[in-house]
Order: C-alpha cells, then sequence, then structure tokens
C-alpha cells in the first residue's frame, strides 16, 4: 500500500481471462470452504470476460474478498461468484451469508487500517488494509466497487470493470 500511495506501482496490464482467475481462485479455497460444511459456487454468465488487466492485482483481489467471505462467516459458508456484461462493463459479484456488515461501518471498510469493531472478540487477525487495497486496485482499472450487507446475512461486493480502456490509459 505504501507503494502505491508514492505512485510507484505500475500495473502490468495485458489481455486476461478473469473467469480463469475465479476458477483458479474458486478452486484454491474450495477444500477449505468444503471443510466447514459450505460451498462456493460460480455463475459466469459475462460474454466478454477477457480483459487488459494486472492479472497478479486481480488475483489478489478475488482472493482478499473469497477469503474475508470464509473468515468472516459464522456458519456453513455459502460463497457465489457470479460474473456477466452490463453496458460497457465486466461486473462480477461475490456474495456470502456471513456476519455482514453494520450501515454505518459500510461507509468506511475501504479506508486504510479500519477493521469493523467485534467487541472483545479477536478471532480473525488483520491490519485493515485488504479492502483498502482492493478499492485501490479496482480503481486503478478504471474500475468501481460496491458493497451491500445486512447484519447477520451476509455481504455482496460489486466490481465493475471497463471493457476497455480510456485512451489516456493505454
Amino acid at each position: 500500500m505504501a507503494v502505491f500511495d508514492k505512485g510507484q506501482v505500475k500495473l502490468r496490464r495485458k489481455e486476461t481471462d478473469i473467469h480463469e482467475i475465479i476458477r483458479n481462485v474458486s478452486e484454491n479455497y474450495s477444500l477449505q470452504v468444503k471443510s466447514r460444511g459450505g460451498t462456493i459456487t460460480m455463475n459466469l454468465e459475462a460474454k466478454q470476460f477477457i480483459l487488459e488487466v494486472d492479472s497478479v492485482h486481480i488475483t489478489n483481489v478475488m482472493t482478499n474478498l473469497v477469503d474475508n467471505a470464509l473468515k468472516y462467516c459464522t456458519r456453513d459458508p455459502e460463497i457465489r461468484i457470479s460474473t456477466r456484461n452490463v453496458r460497457q462493463f465486466f461486473e462480477m459479484t461475490i456474495q456470502d451469508n456471513g456476519i455482514g456488515i453494520s450501515k454505518q461501518d459500510q461507509k468506511r471498510i475501504f479506508e486504510k487500517f479500519y477493521r469493523v469493531p467485534t467487541g472483545n472478540i479477536h478471532t480473525v487477525k488483520g491490519f485493515g488494509l485488504g479492502l483498502s487495497y482492493v478499492k485501490k486496485i479496482v480503481e486503478e482499472h478504471q474500475g468501481t466497487i460496491e458493497v451491500a450487507s445486512h447484519l447477520y446475512e451476509g455481504s455482496t461486493f460489486t466490481i465493475q470493470l471497463p471493457l476497455t480502456l480510456n485512451a489516456e490509459e493505454t
């Protein structure tokens, strides 16, 4: 994050199959999810899924969101990843049945070092950098990220990435 803050990271964009990244991340987490009695499902409907992205960073984005879905779930985890094309965007959603995020905390979860307070329970380790990194990477790809969540019901993160880059970004 410090390197990003100083503007020293240059994304290495190349044509990448985003569905392949999703399948790989899902496969990497499938054993953990199954061991907790849950499922990870994919509904990859996007017809255009080859994008000019930095595959390492986009993989990290997916990994962070799936990892959070697993970490912040107190029951059998149900993680659903779906894609579709919306206008000139590739859209992916990561939906879970975790503990959810309050409206108040949703406003701050993308801030660096912010962690949702959990009282005296410290079962989830971290520095509060994951979602700020996710947002930074999505924005560096000219995309957007949003969250919809309800306490005790789960969260849905929606990422939209442009199908083509603006001329000044190429």
